[in-house]
């Protein structure tokens, strides 16, 4: 095993950074991309003096592109092996997007023992994406549908338009286009597995997160993008909030799904702010 990896107890290798020292603070990216989504995070953060940490998730990046696991409690699963190694304690978990799902069901989960002291959602799926009886805020399973349609005919061209859609917010009028952002959104997607991000976005558009969010007991803050396109706001931060016992709601009017990385400025700020506070 080398320190930058570890094996799971079904043979998958997961691959972590792992910067710097004090408070630690772990990072769960979002589909279908890597640890490296959270650049802006980790320098700042390891620059204010914490110890900064994040994985990518079974099928992405450079971890092993198993064919199996890929869904909520595995992927949990997976954080608690990597927090045991690392004998994490009194540490934040923030995971964005698909990451809040996994940071929700390990907080659940994995959480009690003083290992976890506080947790932070941002444009995060939970409760539960899909429409259903129970949720009719939802998003219709045709969506996903077309998602697994676009990415099995030609991911990489599905990987293109996304980022440059989308989950900036780039297709707004007014908003410039970052080109090196979709190129770096398109790099973290292809090093990654089709088979788990195929798998993965069942995992994150039809997981239900409720009884997950009524069980964390731990200071939670939920940060969305008011102009979010790709986990509507309407029908997640708000209700996520609700069912949390110790929630703090900020929403960000005009900001995109992505906008850890278009306005790391603002969202580091704030995460900074609720960490130390």
């Amino acid at each position: 095993m080398s320190q930058d990896t570890i094996t799971t107890q079904d043979g998958t290798r997961i691959f972590y950074k792992d910067w710097g020292s004090g408070q630690p603070i772990v990072f769960h990216h979002g589909w279908p991309l890597s640890s490296d989504d959270w650049d802006a995070q980790m320098l700042f953060f390891l620059s204010k003096g914490f110890r900064v940490i994040a994985h990518d998730r079974r099928g992405h990046g450079r971890s092993s592109q198993t064919d199996k696991g890929h869904e909520m409690d595995t992927y949990a699963a997976d954080v608690a092996a990597l927090a045991a190694h690392l004998d994490l304690k009194g540490a934040i978990h923030v995971g964005h997007s698909t990451g809040g799902g996994e940071v929700a069901r390990y907080v659940a989960r994995h959480g009690g023992n003083g290992r976890v002291a506080k947790a932070v959602l941002i444009g995060a799926v939970p409760p539960i994406m899909l429409k259903t009886a129970a949720n009719p805020g939802g998003l219709p399973i045709e969506v996903f549908d077309g998602f697994r349609r676009a990415l099995a005919a030609n991911r990489a061209q599905f990987f293109r338009d996304v980022p440059s859609g989308p989950f900036y917010g780039f297709n707004r009028p007014g908003v410039e286009t970052i080109p090196g952002v979709v190129n770096n959104w398109w790099r973290q997607g292809m090093m990654g597995g089709a088979k788990a991000h195929y798998d993965c976005i069942k995992a994150f558009s039809e997981t239900d997160f409720t009884e997950d969010l009524r069980r964390i007991q731990v200071p939670t803050l939920v940060m969305h993008g008011e102009d979010d396109q790709i986990v509507p706001i309407a029908d997640s931060a708000p209700l996520s909030a609700k069912l949390l016992p110790h929630a703090t709601l900020k929403t960000y009017p005009g900001l995109p799904h992505g906008m850890a990385t278009t306005h790391a400025d603002v969202i580091n700020a704030d995460l900074l702010a609720f960490i130390t506070g």
